[in-house]
């Protein structure tokens, strides 16, 4: 076993790697002065993995099988998993997003017992013909109650609009008839090739030691074969499919999305990635001229947020909030990205941002779910924690500028809106 401490002078933080013996990649974040634990069990097995390779074997699966995998771990031969952290006093639950699934738990003691409770049922799945078609019909309530939510279907129908082929534009949850044709041997199927103790990640952030990790760790998880999967994605055509989608849903003011399609070919970079979140500090938070003549025009609210979006074959940068005029709001906005792009940045308002995204990610390893969360996020993706902080902390204004030639395209974008119906 091989345990590596990583540290930053830069921030004073320090967390341990760990090679378990099982083939898992554990992470440990020992936080002085803390009372509460926050575990995090992941995959990088999400909505948009519906086609892969296993050995000579090829497989394609139905959409929303990841999220129905995760419903369906919860239960196992003794009963339900909520059931037994329910005795512990902790909050548990999981998620699956687009490109990974991750299982979860806070807890402020009990710490052993909630570590056992996660690793036993993680990896011990328990699927048969009568379980699995009895969750359809809870899932299917699921998505019908995702169709009926503004602030989901802006989101999917500027997916959708945006990409022509690959699957990030297709409901995490699936449909109605996608997850009809989801059985026991499917969930098999996924589990045993992405599921692999190789292929994961267990985070624990808190008042923890290496130690308590590994013992529970070592009693628990046996080593396993490597298995080795490898997942397949259509090619992506850089243009979006369609500039404008509206639908009509029960709404009070319109909402949208306003996305700018990337090129999806790699994964960002450590860099990549800060010196996107400082550029768009500038051009869109609070204190930006956008900001200001947005919300002086009353086309904006507080709910106005931006993003960057990425994933393996996907990566575009989102603004949305509700607005009484989004198309104005798209103009404004397009306008301000020309005007940087020509002018340029000034050394005062770069050096702002670049403080501000700084603080705002140093600010962020203070809670003990979103270090954990962003480890798993980093470790899935290639990327390292601390290389993403002294990536911001070295930036200078041309790698802002350079960032800016290779973003935000105005030419290849979509507006998504959801009018009152």
């Amino acid at each position: 076993m091989q345990i590596k401490e990583i540290s930053s002078k830069l921030l004073s933080e320090k967390y341990y790697e760990i090679d378990h013996p099982s083939g898992l990649k554990i992470f440990v974040w020992p936080k002085e002065g803390y009372n509460s634990t926050y575990g995090i069990f992941g995959t990088p097995f999400g909505s948009i993995y519906n086609h892969f390779t296993v050995g000579d074997d090829e497989v394609r699966v139905p959409d929303g099988i990841a999220h129905y995998l995760e419903h369906k771990l919860f239960e196992s031969e003794e009963g339900d998993a909520f059931t037994l952290y329910a005795s512990t006093g902790a909050n548990a639950n999981a998620y699956t997003s687009f490109d990974k699934t991750c299982y979860l738990f806070s807890c402020t003691k009990n710490f052993h017992r909630c570590l056992e409770i996660l690793l036993g049922f993680v990896t011990s799945p328990y699927f048969t013909p009568e379980t699995v078609q009895k969750e359809q019909g809870i899932i299917g309530q699921e998505i019908k109650m995702y169709d009926d939510s503004p602030d989901w279907r802006v989101m999917f129908n500027m997916l959708r609009a945006m990409y022509k082929e690959h699957p990030v534009r297709i409901d995490i949850a699936g449909t109605v008839e996608t997850i009809a044709e989801i059985t026991a041997d499917k969930l098999y199927t996924c589990y045993n090739s992405y599921y692999n103790l190789h292929n994961m990640a267990l985070t624990v952030v808190g008042k923890v030691t290496v130690d308590e990790v590994l013992e529970i760790c070592d009693k628990q998880l046996k080593p396993c074969e490597n298995v080795r999967v490898e997942s397949h994605f259509p090619s992506e055509p850089y243009e979006v499919c369609e500039h404008y989608v509206e639908q009509k849903l029960p709404v009070a003011m319109p909402i949208f999305n306003l996305g700018f399609k990337g090129s999806g070919d790699k994964r960002l970079t450590e860099k990549e990635i800060a010196y996107t979140d400082i550029l768009l500090f500038l051009l869109a938070s609070s204190v930006s001229p956008m900001y200001r003549e947005l919300m002086d025009e009353g086309l904006i609210n507080s709910t106005f947020s931006y993003e960057q979006f990425e994933g393996p074959g996907y990566n575009c940068i989102l603004f949305g909030g509700e607005s009484r005029d989004p198309k104005k709001v798209e103009q404004i906005v397009k306008k301000y990205i020309e005007k940087l792009r020509a002018e340029g940045i000034s050394q005062e308002d770069f050096e702002n941002a670049r403080r501000a995204t700084y603080g705002d990610a140093l600010s962020s390893l203070n809670s003990v779910d979103t270090t954990a969360n962003l480890t798993e996020d980093f470790y899935f993706s290639g990327r390292k924690v601390f290389d993403y902080f002294d990536a911001i902390a070295s930036a200078t204004t041309q790698d802002i500028m350079n960032r800016l030639s290779e973003v935000l395209d105005a030419d290849n974008t979509t507006l998504s809106v959801i009018t009152g119906g």
